[in-house]
């Protein structure tokens, strides 16, 4: 494997892991300032020990997997996930969809859980802040393993994919509880782009690869690929924008698209 796709590699993976750990973040923060910080980090411990467990399961699984019929099944995956992330991001930059907004869904998360009724179970002395700080982190997360399995697998490199994954949950739980709020003054919505971007890259460059595709330059054709990509992309959000100005089209309020992914 070349320096250059292993660069590549962990920054797809750095990226795509660090929108889901700014959304996960948000209920989290929400769920400790409101409820206490005890039930909720369980809540984030046994949500990290389930997905731990789907992540040792299914990468050596993947490896069983013939490389080519892997590059197939994953650059196709691949495609189809981050044609959304791209497709919802072009949206976005032209107008066309309501921004990402971490401060709307933090202050709603917030309302919801001061307001939800305090009961416990067992060892845990706020279920309502564990289930819901457990199920925000393993929703989030299981993106975050889909990428982890899917890229290191492929790459035969599990343990890097899972570093970029790592740094990147590290950097944003440690921005976030350092500020005691939601990480709104982060680009989620132009890493989201850059995500979507690289994922379509990859997914094309491995599909490509898999029915015996030989791309020239091997490794530095991913560059081509993503400059094309990013350069479709752009063209779509800049005509977009034209449209838009042109029919006055306006996007649905910010406080709509709470829950709704990417």
């Amino acid at each position: 494997m070349s320096l250059l796709r292993d660069v590549l590699l962990v920054s797809a993976v750095f990226l795509a892991c660090g929108v889901e750990a700014v959304e996960a973040l948000t209920i989290v923060l929400a769920v400790g300032v409101s409820r206490g910080w005890r039930s909720a980090l369980q809540g984030v411990a046994a949500a990290l020990a389930a997905l731990a467990l789907i992540v040792a399961a299914l990468g050596p699984a993947l490896t069983l997997v013939p490389i080519d019929a892997l590059r197939v099944l994953v650059g196709g995956l691949l495609l189809i996930f981050g044609l959304g992330w791209l497709r919802k991001a072009i949206l976005r930059a032209s107008g066309f969809k309501a921004r990402h907004d971490e401060d709307v869904i933090y202050a709603r998360e917030l309302a919801a859980a001061r307001a939800a009724e305090r009961r416990g179970r067992a060892v845990i002395a706020d279920w309502y802040a564990f289930t819901l700080s457990f199920k925000g982190v393993l929703l989030e997360g299981l993106e975050v393993a889909f990428i982890v399995v899917t890229f290191g697998s492929n790459q035969g490199s599990i343990p890097l994919a899972t570093l970029g994954a790592v740094a990147a949950v590290l950097c944003v739980a440690a921005a976030g509880f350092a500020i005691r709020g939601p990480l709104a003054r982060a680009p989620e919505n132009t890493m989201k782009f850059a995500v979507g971007v690289l994922l379509t890259s990859f997914g094309t460059f491995w599909s490509a690869e898999g029915v015996g595709v030989e791309w020239p330059g091997n490794d530095t054709a991913l560059l081509a690929v993503i400059v094309v990509v990013t350069g479709v992309a752009l063209l779509l959000t800049v005509g977009l924008r034209k449209l838009r100005a042109h029919d006055g089209t306006v996007p649905p309020d910010p406080g709509h698209q709470v829950g709704v992914h990417p």
